[in-house]
């Protein structure tokens, strides 16, 4: 009786030892759907940069173009 107790719990130890090590399908896509996300949000970060850069670009060359006119205007009145 001891030795046939003693084989299922050995085979039941080695059967939940072999299940429970499995990598899941779940996990990875957890993993990849976090990679992507990181990737996405990246490329928008740099697209918003770029998009800050060309707004600062143009702001100035607006403010330019303001005081040239400024300027135009003062040197009428003389």
């Amino acid at each position: 009786m001891k030795k046939v107790v003693l084989s299922l719990a050995l085979v039941a130890m080695l059967g939940l030892s072999f299940t429970s090590c499995r990598e899941t399908k779940a996990e990875n896509t957890v993993e990849e759907a976090a990679e992507d996300a990181a990737e996405a949000t990246e490329g928008a970060m740099e697209k918003t940069g770029k998009a800050f850069d060309n707004a600062v670009e143009e702001t100035k060359e607006a403010g330019e173009s303001v005081e040239d006119a400024v300027d135009e205007i003062d040197g009428d009145d003389q």
